[in-house]
């Protein structure tokens, strides 16, 4: 039996940019909440907003559609994972945030303050609202940038109480506390992979197949500080509220269905310490030696001398000598070569007119979308190909979710999906995860 959470709508926010961890993160649980055969929230009422898509006006707007488009018996998840900052300057402090395109030299323009988040959420008629913020994240911000200004992270802004006073159908939730970071992770975060978990029903205190309120706040609270040693806790605001349900976890079912991804989470050993590397990287002479960047797993590592390149205490395979470099698998990986020449990118993988030819029937499936759904389809079908683009190093589980995502938004697209990565171009890029979903999806 695959029943539908009919009164279920969700606004997902991952922001990217320098934290590109928050667009998996929201990726993954608006994957699960859309699944049909665990949380099965309609795919229309599921808006994923990332990249360049979380903008404030796209932030604001959504939430304003989500007043004008649910009633009092609705249900309503936000999730929001990015910078969160309370601000101090010379007239006072200020919660802000920070989404993509954010100007640090413009706060009020560019970002989003506490009491335009806490005023769009109090205009939702919904008397069951969860609120998940995911903002305690490593990597800072350039406050030289912000002159006068000083910032601190922020689990929640504070005007969040006067959200929860409205009353008992109001539950907050963020990663951390204000004092601590929020640790990233593959496939997902630990404050994210444990939303997940209790979503497909671990942690569920009844096995009646709906996930309720205080089943994903004390999952949460229990998980995420097992994988982060005690470092990272999670804030409960839910003690006055109702233990609403929140959503199925098998889609009326009872028995759970198991995870929405393959393989063993692993969560990163220090805030910070899988940080994302720039897609391509350029370097200039600094004398003899030579230079590998790009998509290698630079742990802090420094160049050392004139020959030699530490990352860390790994060099991940490859070997620098002399002037001479040896590097292994770096398909979709850009390498700057430091020696004989002032400066040198060279870039390896799928060729940005490959992939433009073959994600064009995509791309035209999205734009017949409904308008409701295509900037979230477009930017969906963008981390696709971006995603497809690195080869051989392209995350597995990821291109799985991004593909099942995208064919949640755009069922026509089903077609064009298989077909283009049918393509021998794309040989190798699908893993066992991804052809699974596209066998899944194409009906094979």
């Amino acid at each position: 039996m695959n029943a539908s959470f009919a009164h279920g709508h969700a606004l997902i926010v991952g922001v990217g940019a320098d934290l590109p961890n928050t667009v998996d993160d929201a990726v993954g649980l608006a994957g699960i909440l859309r699944d049909p055969e665990r949380c099965a929230y309609p795919s229309g009422q599921v808006q994923l907003l990332t990249g360049a898509g979380a903008n404030k006006d796209a932030i604001l707007g959504a939430l304003d559609a989500l007043a004008d488009l649910t009633d009092p018996e609705a249900t309503v998840v936000f999730y929001y994972s990015g910078h969160g900052y309370q601000v101090a300057t010379a007239i006072g402090h200020a919660y802000f945030l920070l989404p993509f395109g954010y100007n640090l030299g413009q706060l009020p323009q560019s970002c989003i303050s506490g009491k335009e988040l806490t005023d769009r959420l109090a205009a939702i008629p919904a008397k069951k609202l969860l609120v998940l913020l995911d903002c305690c994240h490593a990597g800072g911000i350039e406050e030289s940038k912000a002159p006068g200004a000083q910032f601190a992270k922020a689990a929640l802004p504070p005007e969040a109480h006067d959200l929860l006073a409205q009353g008992s159908g109001r539950v907050v939730i963020a990663s951390s506390k204000a004092d601590e970071f929020s640790f990233a992770g593959k496939p997902y975060s630990a404050f994210t992979l444990a939303l997940i978990e209790a979503l497909a029903g671990r942690g569920a205190s009844h096995q009646d197949g709906y996930v309720r309120a205080a089943d994903l706040a004390l999952y949460a609270r229990e998980k995420v500080p097992q994988r982060t040693n005690g470092r990272q806790h999670p804030i409960l605001n839910f003690e006055q509220a109702d233990n609403f349900m929140l959503a199925y976890y098998a889609a009326g079912d009872t028995q759970p269905k198991g995870l929405p991804f393959a393989g063993q989470p692993e969560i990163e050993p220090e805030p910070g310490a899988w940080a994302g590397l720039p897609t391509t990287s350029t370097v200039t002479n600094t004398g003899g030696g030579a230079f590998i960047g790009g998509s290698l797993d630079n742990r802090g590592g420094s160049f050392v001398g004139r020959d030699k390149i530490v990352y860390g205490d790994e060099v991940h395979g490859d070997k620098v000598l002399g002037d001479k470099t040896t590097v292994g698998d770096i398909t979709g990986s850009t390498v700057g070569v430091i020696g004989r020449v002032e400066q040198s990118t060279v870039t390896v993988g799928i060729s940005t007119a490959d992939l433009d030819r073959l994600f064009a029937p995509i791309m035209t499936a999205v734009q017949q979308a409904d308008p409701a759904q295509r900037q979230a389809a477009e930017q969906t079908a963008r981390e696709l190909q971006a995603e497809a683009g690195k080869g051989k190093k392209a995350n597995d589980t990821r291109l799985a979710k991004l593909i099942d995502g995208l064919v949640g938004l755009v069922p026509s697209a089903v077609t064009a999906v298989v077909s283009t990565f049918a393509s021998p171009i794309l040989a190798g890029v699908a893993g066992p995860v991804t052809q699974y979903v596209l066998q899944k999806i194409g009906g094979s």
